[in-house]
């Protein structure tokens, strides 16, 4: 890989040079690149499945989490730490332990593969780095809304209640969009081809984003 490349997809803003600009960019679109590869994937593997349950894998596979634990299985904070300015050394270590900057290091590095590797090579290093979650998630596929249900009843929280918030695209081809409330409060939105697909999609970003919070 061309070393400035390499160089881009390691560097934290905060020590970015004028003239060495940070991994924001490469994760934006490696964020891209992975959802398409897993997207593919998934639709690949699960011919039966429904539009919403493969929204829910989908988010499974590619969230912060699985992404940092990916990061973490390729050296990737070690190696941020290693290539920061001797200044930011310490600031480096502390970030290497955020599960936000490590899955950003993984979405970078997919960004950085993608350009100086080519799709090919980069569809493969991702399907075989998140092979594990790709396997996995089947298994907490079944009921979006169920586990967000649990997970809202685990902390304490209100039952969760749903809103269709339009519709869009031609009839023989509706989108709906909902949202998932918490009490008064918004937790997600999504959308799908059918209203309980919306609400599927809904409940599975808004499982995601509770997860997250933790």
């Amino acid at each position: 890989m061309d070393p400035a490349l390499r160089r881009e997809a390691l560097t934290h803003a905060t020590w970015a040079e004028p003239s060495s600009p940070s991994f924001d960019r490469l994760e934006f679109l490696g964020d891209a690149v992975l959802g398409v590869i897993v997207t593919t994937e998934l639709f690949t593997r699960h011919p039966g499945a429904s539009e919403g349950d493969l929204t829910f894998m989908r988010q499974r596979v590619v969230s912060r989490e699985a992404c940092a634990q990916v990061a973490s299985e390729c050296g990737l904070p070690d190696r941020m730490v290693n290539d920061a300015p001797r200044r930011h050394a310490e600031e480096a270590r502390g970030m290497a332990g955020s599960r936000n900057v490590r899955a950003a290091l993984a979405e970078s590095a997919i960004g950085a593969g993608w350009l100086g590797a080519g799709p090919d090579a980069t569809a493969h290093a991702v399907l075989s780095s998140f092979s594990a979650a790709l396997d996995a998630a089947p298994g907490g596929a079944a009921d979006p809304k169920s586990a967000l249900q649990e997970a809202l009843q685990a902390a304490g929280g209100v039952t969760a209640r749903y809103e269709i918030t339009g519709q869009d695209g031609p009839p023989h081809a509706r989108t709906f969009h909902a949202r998932v409330l918490q009490g008064d409060r918004e937790l997600a939105r999504g959308s799908g081809g059918s209203k309980q697909a919306a609400e599927r999609a809904a409940a599975a970003r808004a499982r995601d984003a509770l997860g997250e919070e933790r």
